[in-house]
């Protein structure tokens, strides 16, 4: 083995000089009054001057008179370092020669050799990742598809805002109403440029007395405003309202293709309208925290959604209090369909000449443990909004089933017709369980009949079409119902096979008086008659009603002049006394 030779003392130096000279770091060395007396070839690279301009130089290039404050400050604060711990280190900005601007990190180290003292300086250019940090900050921020202020930033200038409490602030909660419709026909690039030029277009109002304007994702904005006077905000508001009427452009978007889906959006073949929800809170009325105020604000906001959207809400007391009611309602709700509350009705249906029952509507009630019997009204759009409709369906269907067997083996052939809208018809096990129950029961189908409202139709037009078809060739008789209240209504009778239709109680009320409403109906029953089919008409309250649809030709109806909605036992008793009479 080769022995060990130690490196001579000048090739040692000359190494370390040679490697001095390739570090990518920027080196230099200063004497005791931080003058130039060495620099490395990366430092000549940064700093734009080569080394026999820098030595003899002070570490500011120039006298301190030439320098700025802030740079003098610096050197003052090195030298102290320097002098107290030998090593200073910091971040900061330099600018070089070329007047460029990098983020640098600089090191200072004393050294003392013999009696003489040296500092070694180190400079690494950081820029880079100063830029990465910077741009992460931004993310972290600001919106990415408007660069508007996020949620952080926007309570952040809240909480600024509301430490100098000499003026009101109010904060305004913002949605674009049917944006979840609009997100899935436009398409991710129609949706963004719509958010983009919505954005835009706010920021070009100019509005008065608006310190922020935040976008918290989708199409959730918020606006922070700083005013004495309400009124003028609302006037603003006002503004950016009247901004949504004019025709937002929509670029390589489906939009110029038929869609049914478009049938309820205002739009043309390149531009649509965006309506716009407003909940607004204030402070200190109704709270002096910035969050509290954006969740006010945002109650405010879900709260003109419900009712319909397209207007301005301001946060009251009251709004909660519906809040917990509805919250309360659905806790209930669940728990009903949980624990079968909800129960038939049954409204008779009468052949016109002869007073016979022929069959039943089942009319949803609820049994409330605390509250009694409750009809339809109380209930029914909760039941729509927490989509516990096919549950509802369920539940019902299930006790006209078991109905029906039991009046079967009374020896009675009475059918049983049940509502049923979009949301049981979309669900996949629809028409299982229909069958199911058929079979399960013994049941023929056409002791069944299934009614259908034109509302049903508009919303999921492919699928209640499919559902039907199948429920047809199962033997189940299909109704529309509300004939003539919906604006397809002749369309869908050529599209679907309806057994029968209903005319709605609007066309009933006054047609003893009424020949325009002696005329619709009289159109009815003979198209009805043309397509093989057969009408009912709803809402019959009075004999001259009655007596005026047949003669007309109308052969069934329903109505409270023949009995109002009743129990099962009592619908049960109507059938025994009608047979033994």
């Amino acid at each position: 083995m080769t022995p060990f030779t130690p490196i001579p003392i000048a090739d040692k130096q000359q190494l370390l000089i040679q490697l001095c000279e390739q570090l990518d770091d920027a080196l230099f060395i200063l004497d005791e009054n931080l003058r130039y007396l060495s620099v490395n070839a990366s430092y000549e690279l940064i700093i734009g001057y080569n080394e026999s301009f820098l030595l003899g130089r002070p570490l500011g290039i120039y006298a301190a008179e030439f320098l700025s404050e802030q740079e003098v400050a610096i050197l003052n604060k090195i030298t102290t370092y320097l002098d107290s711990d030998g090593f200073y280190e910091n971040s900061f900005s330099i600018t070089n020669r070329y007047g460029e601007v990098f983020d640098c990190h600089m090191s200072y180290r004393r050294i003392d050799v013999g009696h003489a003292v040296y500092y070694v300086g180190l400079v690494r250019d950081i820029s880079s990742a100063t830029k990465d940090k910077k741009q992460l900050i931004h993310l972290l921020s600001f919106d990415p598809l408007t660069e508007l202020p996020n949620r952080k930033v926007f309570l952040s200038q809240t909480s600024d805002l509301l430490l100098d409490r000499s003026q009101k602030v109010v904060i305004a909660r913002l949605n674009i109403d049917r944006y979840r419709n609009l997100a899935s026909l436009l398409g991710s690039d129609g949706i963004n440029h719509l958010i983009k030029n919505f954005a835009a277009r706010i920021e070009s109002l100019r509005l008065t007395n608006l310190s922020c304007l935040g976008h918290f994702g989708s199409d959730d904005f918020a606006l922070l405003f700083e005013c004495n006077d309400t009124k003028i905000v609302r006037n603003q508001l006002d503004r950016l309202i009247q901004m949504c009427e004019r025709p937002f452009p929509i670029e390589d978007s489906p939009l110029a293709e038929h869609s049914p889906f478009f049938d309820n959006l205002p739009t043309t073949d390149s531009a649509i309208y965006c309506g716009v929800s407003i909940g607004i809170s204030i402070f200190p009325k109704h709270d002096t925290g910035a969050a509290g105020l954006l969740i006010k604000a945002e109650k405010a906001l879900h709260f003109i959604k419900e009712q319909g959207g397209d207007d301005i809400c301001w946060y009251e007391d009251a709004i909660d209090e519906a809040t917990s009611r509805r919250l309360q309602l659905e806790t209930e709700l669940r728990l009903a369909a949980d624990e079968g509350q909800f129960i038939p009705y049954y409204q008779p249906k009468i052949d016109l000449t002869s007073g016979a029952i022929t069959g039943f509507e089942a009319l949803v009630r609820w049994q409330h443990p605390t509250r009694g019997l409750l009809t339809p009204v109380h209930f029914i759009n909760a039941i729509i909004t927490h989509k516990l409709s096919f549950e509802l369906f369920f539940q019902m269907a299930i006790q006209i089933a078991k109905q029906l067997s039991s009046w079967q083996q009374q020896g009675f052939d009475q059918h049983i017709c049940i509502n049923a809208d979009a949301a049981e018809f979309s669900h996949p096990d629809f028409f299982d369980m229909v069958r199911g129950l058929l079979a399960e029961h013994q049941i023929s189908a056409q002791q069944l009949h299934i009614e259908v409202t034109e509302s049903s139709l508009i919303k999921r037009h492919d699928n209640v079409k499919k559902q039907l078809n199948l429920l047809k060739k199962l033997g189940v008789f299909i109704a529309l119902d509300d004939f003539g209240t919906g604006y397809a209504s002749l369309s869908y009778l050529q599209e679907y096979p309806f057994d029968f239709i209903k005319v709605d109680k609007s066309f009933i009320s006054n047609i003893e008086t009424d020949r325009t409403q002696q005329a619709i109906v009289k159109t009815i029953l003979d198209l009805a008659v043309a397509l093989d089919m057969q009408i009912i008409a709803e809402g019959i309250e009075n004999k001259p009603q009655r007596d005026i649809l047949l003669a007309m030709g109308c052969q069934f109806g329903q109505g409270y002049w023949f009995g109002k909605p009743v129990p099962a036992d009592v619908a049960t008793e109507m059938l025994i006394q009608q047979h033994n009479n």
